[in-house]
């Protein structure tokens, strides 16, 4: 077509007639030709781009694809038109799923997308329950040995204890190398009211015994431990904020009270927080009327204030808060309300930095957005929220670890608060904004006893191992004894530290005599602690783990020096 196109435009630039020197027939019919040819040619060419537009026109493709599309309405029309014209048929749903948390990740460090699968696996902790058979599990000698059986669950209710060894699951061989904790959750958990059936070993039986356990809702308790230091000081801990937080904590302030319970130490070391309107109650429970808890705002969500209502039951009692790098949220709500009112010491070491509020979109395939609307801000208008960048997580992640390379986890003077915005709490103390909450009072990490043959054990899973094999070996004799703090007397005469020494050998950590003998305490104080809770639950645990903790022993030593007053407090007298 070029060569004939250049030939028309040469003959129509010619301004003079053809050559007349040509027989007159043959005149005639080269004339004919040179008039009818172009004619043709153009009609050619006119049919071709008739055809090609026409083509075009009824080409089911061009339709799907909305070539004005913009922003969101783009994104779905690639996808839909991937789904209708792609060489290779393509799974969409997958392709969407796979883009979502890209898309997500270009926000900040908190916004993230729970597929359907995960959502079913973790289930919904923070309303207090997911849907399962009901037990704590380790996993010991490849194999799934029952450690606990949560009291009111469906595997208590079908005769399954702890020790029992899980052999089949609905008929499928549940033992060996490949077995891992995400596979056991994915196979005990599951919906409301689904079978599951579980064959077990047990120690007392020669034969196997099958139980079909219905899945129920599994209750969870987010305040584990509640107790009394001495005669006057009380311990709460807290793990998390959620749906039935609220509840636990005043039920274990009315136990503390009555057993005369003066003063309050509020644990919420390692508490990753939780809902905010937990937090919130919590709060109240030690504010006076009119006293601001916290406010929230964000670019769609104006302001809103919380304030205290005066109902609450500790208005006037010493209280401590401890916390830790692990502290994070609605767990820095609560100590930052506390510091900003002046009415409760913070102890330990500066919070994780996280004052981003999520809310979670569901979707109906079970899947669930969890997006920051907003940021939370102490009374004093701070916002509390470590430093990140959109898209980027390299740095956030690390940021543990840098404090930690920095030595801030022993050392205050370690923490860098140049650039840090200045505030002040109700009655004028400076505190700093924007990087978590900074202890009124440090403590730094506890390092006695923590030595390399310690942490192998202890990183090796072999404590907790051998802690539920010296019970399963020594469980009658355990349960003899009326209370736990029987039991563990029995167990301080026990020499658990040389038989975990040699079990760890069996497993590949060599003795080392005198790191072994720098750990003794640590080491025995923890193995007991295991074995009271296989055999006592949660109530012998903690009092048993925590007596030596130092800054527990720091909380109580402030209190009895009365430091944690609201007046000493005001007055910074316990600096």
């Amino acid at each position: 077509m070029e060569s004939d196109n250049n030939f028309f435009l040469k003959q129509e630039g010619e301004n003079k007639p053809f050559e007349t020197n040509i027989p007159n027939k043959k005149k005639e019919k080269s004339s004919k030709i040179l008039i009818w040819l172009p004619l043709c040619i153009a009609v050619s060419i006119a049919v071709g781009i008739f055809i090609g537009n026409a083509f075009s026109v009824f080409n089911p493709v061009r339709g799907w694809l909305n070539n004005s599309a913009t922003g969101s309405k783009k994104l779905e029309t690639i996808f839909d038109y991937i789904n209708k014209a792609y060489v290779d048929t393509v799974n969409v749903n997958d392709m969407v799923e796979n883009a979502i948390p890209t898309i997500i990740a270009g926000l900040d460090p908190h916004s993230t997308y729970i597929s359907a699968e995960n959502m079913a696996l973790t289930g919904d902790e923070l309303d207090g329950h997911f849907s399962g058979i009901g037990v704590e599990f380790m996993l010991s000698n490849d194999t799934v040995a029952i450690v606990n059986v949560i009291p009111g669950g469906p595997s208590e209710a079908v005769g399954i204890i702890p020790g029992d060894r899980l052999v089949y699951v609905n008929d499928s061989l549940f033992v060996g190398k490949g077995l891992s904790e995400e596979k056991v959750f994915r196979n005990l958990r599951g919906k409301k009211d689904s079978k599951v059936k579980l064959t077990i070993k047990r120690a007392t039986s020669k034969e196997l015994i099958t139980f079909e356990v219905t899945r129920a809702d599994v209750p969870v308790k987010t305040v584990p431990a509640s107790y009394m230091l001495d005669n006057k000081v009380g311990y709460i801990k807290v793990t998390k904020f959620g749906s039935t937080t609220y509840n636990e904590f005043i039920t274990a302030i009315a136990k503390l009270k009555s057993q005369g319970c003066e003063s309050f130490i509020v644990d919420l070391q390692q508490n990753t927080g939780g809902y905010m309107g937990a937090a919130i109650m919590m709060t109240n429970e030690f504010l006076s009327n009119g006293n601001m808890i916290v406010y929230t705002e964000g670019r769609s969500y104006p302001r809103e204030n919380v304030f205290a209502d005066g109902s609450g039951t500790c208005k006037s009692n010493p209280l401590v808060v401890l916390i830790d790098e692990g502290s994070a949220s609605a767990s820095e709500i609560f100590a930052g309300a506390m510091q900003d009112n002046d009415r409760g010491l913070i102890v330990g070491r500066r919070s994780f930095g996280k004052g981003l509020v999520q809310n979670r979109f569901v979707f109906k395939d079970g899947s669930a957005l969890q997006l920051t609307i907003a940021r939370y801000h102490t009374p004093s208008g701070r916002c509390i929220q470590k430093a990140y960048t959109k898209g980027d997580r390299g740095d956030y992640d690390m940021d543990l670890v840098n404090r930690y390379n920095r030595g801030e986890f022993d050392n205050r003077d370690s923490i860098k608060l140049d650039n840090l915005p200045l505030f002040a709490t109700s009655s004028g103390r400076p505190v700093y904004g924007d990087d978590g909450i900074l202890a009124d009072v440090f403590v730094p990490r506890d390092t006695a006893g923590i030595n390399s043959y310690y942490l192998r054990v202890a990183n090796s899973g072999l404590m907790r191992e051998y802690a539920f094999n010296y019970t399963e070996k020594n469980r009658a004799t355990i349960k003899k004894f009326k209370t736990w703090q029987e039991a563990a007397k029995y167990l301080e005469s026990q020499p658990l530290v040389d038989y975990l020494v040699e079990y760890a050998y069996t497993k590949g950590i060599r003795r080392q005599p005198y790191l072994i003998e720098q750990s003794r305490k640590l080491l025995h104080t923890q193995l007991t602690a295991f074995v009271i809770r296989n055999v006592y639950g949660e109530d012998g645990f903690y009092p048993i783990f925590q007596k030596d903790d130092l800054i527990i022993k720091e909380a109580m030593r402030l209190i009895k020096a009365d430091k944690a007053t609201t007046n000493a407090i005001k007055e910074e007298s316990y600096k």
